[in-house]
């Protein structure tokens, strides 16, 4: 690992680039979801940029653009939230993961994109899983950290590697390697930085569960780090069987392959249509590839109209993206700039590190160690498996963090700080007391100032944060920005809804038709075939 840190100039550390996509939902001042449509003064949620929506015409997305210092990421995000909410009125957005008062299933609003094929297929697409998983699951809301090296890098590490062949292959293979890793340490990700240990009954209504009542509306686990990364969260029974390898580019997508063009008993039950009404926009396991849900997807930018998977075979892995952070209800913003820094050494550790190919028996054990992080994080009694091995969070922990130093510290020459070094030190801290983490920092403050009620704790912290954001500057200049960025994105949904020029049925066919695997050929020995 060593000689691989070493091959980084400082000006590659510095240029590493880093996004944010934040989940969030709209909810009125009593915390229960709001039932208005995406509101005008935001744009369009087809083709804005920067605000759109997730499952729920009440969930805003918010994405960042690509950023070079975790304070400028940072910083536009701020400016989005400050512009959403001079265009809700009185709603505020929901600061924690696990969901607000909800409606029965039947009334959360499905996210709508206007009458064109696209943004049929996007509703299409959350009714499709709206049948399959129910609608409570979806408003479970989260950030999404998007991570990659600056070009400059690649080079520079093949030569410490002696890696002589295509460029291509080498990124793609080291980002596999990164995903490997990630996969396997992630459950720290959970306990160091899990806000979701309680949740409001309403989001387990008519459902078996295991949680605990705190007392009435609100449920637990005493030793919960993130429910949003259990079996009670975002997951799938019918996914559980799907096990994707991430040895290589050519084992996922064969992996994914089959998932995604093969019908799956249960779903086609459902059927593709109910007289003229879409229930679905394809019957195998996965529609499309952002229904596979995980912890870490690889990614690259798509074209208009191509499907994921393609643009990956085709182009190759532009970056990563990590999905299994939680809400930091404490941040006006959802996530800190000392989490940032801390994911930075994070993902480069785990690109730099030795990474061995995953095999069944790991990617069971990866499963059963985020399941047990994510309930029971916090347990004195926990253990997990490594290798075979059981280890405490602490020991396992420990070491992580010990590997982390000298990058760290490689970071903050580079940028002539010691932010990263201070976020590693805290982390410590955090695995010698588990007291200092968020999900026991949010049980506690549910305890002392807000009677045990989740609702009551996040209603509170969600209306400060909508103060202070409305309280700090917002340039003339940045106003004016995002309402061009509105107005020129409703255009752009008027365009793309004059220019379509084939029926639904012909656009879903043809778009669900490519060919998902580009160069590569699935041969009946591919390990992802077995």
């Amino acid at each position: 690992m060593q000689k691989r840190l070493r091959a980084f100039a400082p000006d590659m550390l510095r240029n590493i680039r880093r996004g944010i996509e934040k989940e969030s939902l709209r909810v009125r001042p009593d915390a229960t979801l709001a039932d208005t449509p995406h509101p005008a003064g935001l744009g369009s949620p087809l083709t804005h940029p920067h605000i759109t929506t997730d499952f729920s015409e009440s969930q805003l997305e918010l994405i960042t653009g690509v950023h070079t210092s975790a304070e400028a990421c940072l910083e536009e995000l701020t400016r989005t939230h400050q512009f959403i909410y001079r265009n809700i009125g009185d709603e505020m957005l929901w600061c924690a993961s696990m969901p607000c008062k909800l409606p029965a299933d039947d009334r959360i609003p499905i996210g709508r994109y206007g009458s064109s094929n696209i943004g049929r297929a996007k509703t299409v697409y959350r009714i499709g899983l709206s049948h399959r998983y129910g609608r409570r699951m979806q408003t479970i809301s989260g950030i999404h950290y998007n991570f990659s090296l600056p070009d400059a890098a690649w080079p520079a590490l093949a030569q410490a590697d002696g890696h002589g062949g295509p460029e291509r292959a080498y990124r793609d293979a080291a980002y596999f390697s990164l995903i490997r890793n990630f996969r396997r340490h992630s459950w720290l990700l959970l306990y160091l930085f899990g806000a979701s240990p309680a949740v409001c009954d309403t989001f387990v209504a008519g459902r078996r569960h295991g949680l605990q009542r705190l007392k009435a509306g609100t449920l637990y686990l005493p030793g919960a780090t993130s429910l949003r990364m259990g079996p009670l969260g975002y997951q799938s029974e019918a996914q559980a069987a799907l096990a994707v390898s991430f040895n290589s580019l050519r084992s996922y997508a064969s992996s994914l392959y089959h998932a995604l063009t093969e019908p799956y008993p249960p779903y086609a039950a459902i059927g593709i249509r109910c007289g003229q009404d879409y229930r679905q926009l394809a019957t195998s396991l996965l529609q499309i590839e952002n229904e596979f849900y995980g912890t870490i997807r690889a990614k690259r930018t798509i074209r208009p109209g191509e499907r994921p998977l393609h643009a990956l075979n085709e182009r190759g892995v532009e970056y990563v993206e990590v999905r299994c952070l939680d809400l930091d209800p404490f941040c006006p913003v959802g996530i800190t700039a000392a989490m940032m820094h801390f994911l930075d050494v994070f993902l480069l550790h785990c690109l730099l590190a030795e990474s061995p190919p995953d095999t069944p028996e790991e990617i069971a054990a990866v499963s059963r160690n985020q399941h047990r992080a994510a309930e029971r994080g916090r347990d004195p009694e926990l253990r997990l498996t490594r290798r075979g091995e059981e280890l405490t969070p602490a020991e396992w922990g420990g070491e992580l963090l010990r590997e982390c130093e000298p990058i760290a510290a490689a970071l903050d020459d580079a940028r002539r700080g010691s932010a990263h070094r201070d976020a590693l030190a805290a982390a410590g801290a955090a695995l010698e007391d588990s007291s200092a983490t968020p999900s026991a920092r949010v049980l506690r403050e549910m305890e002392r100032a807000y009677d045990n009620s989740y609702l009551d704790f996040v209603r509170a912290h969600s209306a400060r944060h909508r103060s202070t954001l409305l309280e700090l500057p917002f340039p003339a200049a940045a106003a004016a920005r995002y309402r061009r960025m509105a107005e020129e994105s409703l255009a752009a949904q008027r365009k793309t809804e004059a220019n379509d020029t084939v029926p639904f049925e012909t656009f879903r066919e043809q778009y669900l038709s490519q060919d998902l695997l580009g160069g590569l050929r699935v041969q009946a020995g591919d390990e992802a075939m077995q």
